[in-house]
């Protein structure tokens, strides 16, 4: 919808006291997201800009109580209303629009306020990841069906942060030189033992294997995701040595070389890092050694209750300083961390235009309510990574009596494991 549509349907200039009212409401909203250039046109006619900034982007609004939700909670508000088709961005592009929200209103998001600090509250607690809620957390998220991942993730389904070695590579290649990044960075030797927490749909275990020759016990409790990765266990004959597990990552048991966890703390919840850690310690003790790769942020503070509610429940993604407190209390050695922010920017850019491709048939799939969220939830995680409020971090660390991480990091990059090596 074209800003020339909307003043052919409706009559411009508010008139009586429910316009009176809109317009209040409209000037307060653009005085608590300023300096956020954008103009605000109500379905009623009335409009609102920030005073000595040129608007770049026109927002239509359906209705009064659409406002107010978006008055009252910005974040939640705005992403119900553009999932039902409340709120239109009718000038400017999605993601250039979200992007220049992050960095123009950290002080609306780091200061909720007591009315979005209790509703966080609530949904926390109804989103606990207790073995029964990560279930219901997980089945709801990665159990929508393998068919609608595949419409836009790449063709392993690896859906995680890519590592692209040159600008222009495939998503394909990037996710291939992601996991072998992964499998350097840990020196995983043959005939050595492996336990992934969270394993998808079984990519990451089934490179190590081919590979790099360990044994991998991996562990999902999303029903979909285990069962396809079993079968393609059977069809590349790998079942010998890599094992699914349909089962919580908190009763894995036995002794193992390494613990490795990619995409998977971000489910595991705040208040839980503590037992992590405890199993991290029985799963691999003084002597072995670990990668935890997940989506973090530059500073501790509410993670996204939009996202929360429409797409991942019970999720949550620490700052630096609190992911390694999974790892401190039990003496571990933090031996390097990378941050691939950049990284997962250009991923998420590559799942978007994708997912654009095929948004007809999610819709179909599902509804149109369905795909714009999904739409909305991936353009603001670039929007994001880009503003720098996400991050992507990888972090090595080992035991004290480890003694298979090098001092330096020259031969991740030394000829010889190149990315090329691969991609056959």
């Amino acid at each position: 919808m074209q800003v020339s549509d909307l003043s052919q349907t409706h009559r411009i200039g508010p008139t009586g006291k429910s316009s009176l009212l809109e317009t209040r409401l409209l000037r307060l909203l653009i005085k608590k997201i300023e300096p956020l250039p954008v103009r605000l046109i109500l379905g009623s006619g009335a409009t609102a800009s920030p005073t000595n900034v040129e608007p770049q982007y026109i927002v239509w609004i359906q209705d009064l109580r659409t406002l107010a939700d978006i008055f009252l909670d910005p974040e939640v508000g705005f992403g119900d209303a553009w999932s039902d088709g409340r709120v239109r961005l009718i000038r400017g592009e999605l993601v250039a629009f979200l992007e220049t929200a992050y960095e123009t209103m950290q002080r609306v998001w780091n200061n909720p306020g007591w009315y979005r600090r209790l509703l966080s509250s609530r949904q926390e607690s109804r989103e606990a990841n207790t073995l029964e809620g990560s279930l219901r957390n997980i089945h709801s998220h990665y159990d929508l069906g393998n068919d609608f991942y595949k419409l836009w993730l790449d063709e392993q389904l690896v859906y995680t942060c890519a590592y692209f070695p040159e600008p222009k590579v495939t998503l394909e290649a990037a996710q291939r030189a992601k996991m072998d990044h992964v499998c350097r960075k840990l020196r995983l030797r043959p005939g050595e033992t492996v336990v992934e927490a969270g394993c998808g749909w079984g990519a990451m275990a089934l490179h190590m294997a081919r590979h790099y020759g360990v044994r991998v016990k991996a562990f999902n409790i999303s029903r979909e995701q285990i069962h396809y990765a079993r079968e393609r266990a059977r069809r590349e004959k790998l079942t010998d040595l890599v094992q699914f597990i349909e089962d919580d990552y908190r009763n894995a048991s036995g002794i193992f070389d390494v613990f490795l966890s990619v995409g998977m703390l971000e489910h595991v919840g705040r208040d839980n890092y503590n037992h992590l850690g405890r199993i991290i310690e029985r799963l691999i003790g003084s002597h072995g050694r670990g990668l935890l790769h997940f989506i973090g942020r530059r500073e501790q503070g509410e993670f996204s209750r939009w996202i929360r509610k429409r797409i991942f429940p019970g999720a949550y993604a620490p700052s630096l300083r609190e992911a390694l407190e999974v790892l401190e209390p039990f003496g571990y050695f933090v031996r390097d961390i990378e941050d691939l922010r950049a990284h997962y920017a250009r991923t998420l850019e590559h799942w978007l235009e994708r997912f654009d491709q095929s948004a007809r048939k999610v819709a179909f799939m599902y509804n149109e309510e369905f795909e714009r969220a999904w739409r909305l939830y991936l353009a603001g995680s670039i929007a994001g990574f880009r503003a720098g409020s996400l991050q992507l971090f990888q972090i090595v660390f080992s035991g004290f009596r480890s003694e298979h991480i090098p001092c330096t990091r020259d031969d991740l990059y030394t000829a010889k494991h190149k990315w090329k090596t691969v991609m056959s």
